[in-house]
């Protein structure tokens, strides 16, 4: 083989190797702080055209990433915020994404990632619900997802109630797909979610007559804007119904149907259990502002 055919060669395996970090990766990440995990999705690697999407820590939502190249068999990606530069390198050994932060030079997180399994399971009418499970029987089936911190929650006269900026709350009992009805108010101004198999947040925030995002009451968190605005206002009692298959999600916020039989990508921003193949338990964020449930309930479906 001749000079010239060599260095073809060699292009010809350095493009295949680029191409291998397309697709969505789960990321889980070392000593997160509130013990979060990441996502990343990587398009046109190996081409002029490489794209990239990311939750994680440049803020609470999918961020497009604004500069990302592979080089050298490694991929770098790149944030700026709030005058601080994120950056994030990874390498792919043996289909396990091993990565790193660092921010502003100083290295920060370590990172690795799997692929995003296939989930084959549909919406449809194979599916029956089985026993429903009250979540507000008492606190003792709950847990804080934030390490290290307590259990800053009350239940009384029927009321489940956070602290101001508590921690996020989770289920010790796991689900896969389920129906979730929650009854629920909050204060102006304020900001909730609730988790479903630790990954996917259903928006609860004091949007009531603003335009609709990925940040409006009832929206997949960032990712399924609702139809409508189908909030009441601040200090009224909300009424969210939620069924989750597979990774068909339809949604019903106050008797309107607002996401109906849409496909979730990936996790969101709330995530802290990267595993899309596993069930997963139901969480509540308490760290953005004050909410009061009257009613939270989960019912398993399964195959009929």
């Amino acid at each position: 083989m001749n000079k010239f055919l060599l260095i073809v060669s060699f292009a010809v395996m350095s493009f295949g190797a680029d191409k291998d970090f397309n697709g969505r990766w789960n990321l889980t990440v070392e000593k997160e702080p509130r013990g979060r995990a990441w996502w990343l999705e990587v398009t046109g690697a190996g081409t002029p055209a490489i794209a990239g999407r990311f939750v994680g820590a440049p803020g609470g939502q999918m961020d497009k990433i604004p500069s990302i190249r592979v080089e050298h068999k490694e991929l770098q990606f790149t944030f700026e915020k709030a005058g601080k530069k994120l950056v994030y390198t990874a390498s792919i050994q043996k289909d396990v994404l091993i990565g790193r932060q660092t921010v502003d030079g100083t290295p920060a997180l370590t990172f690795r990632g799997v692929r995003a399994p296939v989930i084959r399971d549909r919406d449809g009418d194979q599916w029956k619900p089985g026993k429903t499970e009250d979540l507000m029987k008492s606190l003792d089936g709950w847990q804080t997802t934030f390490p290290g911190r307590t259990l800053e929650w009350s239940l009384a006269n029927g009321v489940m109630k956070n602290a101001p900026k508590a921690s996020d709350i989770r289920t010790k009992e796991t689900y896969w797909n389920l129906e979730l009805h929650a009854e629920y108010r909050y204060e102006k101004g304020s900001n909730s979610g609730i988790g479903l198999r630790g990954r996917y947040e259903v928006q609860i925030q004091d949007t009531h007559g603003e335009a609709l995002s990925g940040h409006s009451h009832g929206a997949l968190y960032s990712r399924i804007l609702p139809a409508v605005d189908a909030a009441n206002p601040a200090g009224e009692w909300q009424t969210l119904d939620v069924r989750l298959v597979g990774r068909t999600v339809t949604v019903k916020l106050n008797g309107k149907v607002i996401i109906d039989h849409q496909e979730i990508e990936g996790p969101t921003a709330m995530c802290f259990d990267p595993n899309e193949s596993m069930p997963g338990p139901i969480a509540v964020q308490g760290d953005h502002g004050v909410v009061e449930f009257r009613k939270l309930t989960v019912t398993p479906l399964t195959r009929s």
